[in-house]
């Protein structure tokens, strides 16, 4: 069972910047397309964007497309840049790895992390 840790969320004013990374327990982390998700209350959780094992051609949500950016590197861990934050990207976010079917489907990923809190003031 691949274990997975988030950090990086906090408390920033809108037009600022967060990176987030996710921490996986295996070395065969690197064989997973890994995607990031967020859930604010009361709504559903929300895809954003995902990495493929070669890193390359990722996918986003439009509603982040231009703003947020996802990496990884070549040890267990994927980042979530995000750029030109607005207070409605305030929720809880999660990484999670990706199995099979719709990657913009939350029950298309198979080991999900804790979540980390990103609130973005006005």
């Amino acid at each position: 069972q691949v274990k997975l840790v988030e950090s990086g969320g906090g408390v920033v004013q809108a037009g600022n910047s967060l990176r987030l990374s996710c921490a996986a327990s295996e070395r065969t982390f690197s064989t997973y397309p890994m995607g990031w998700f967020r859930q604010a209350p009361g709504k559903e959780r929300e895809f954003l964007a995902v990495a493929w094992r070669s890193a390359s051609n990722p996918k986003y949500a439009d509603s982040v497309k231009g703003r947020f950016t996802i990496s990884r590197d070549n040890a267990n861990t994927v980042y979530l840049q995000m750029d030109s934050l607005k207070p409605e990207d305030t929720a809880v976010y999660y990484c999670a790895t990706f199995s099979s079917g719709n990657y913009r489907h939350p029950s298309s990923y198979t080991y999900w992390g804790q979540g980390t809190q990103v609130t973005v003031s006005s």
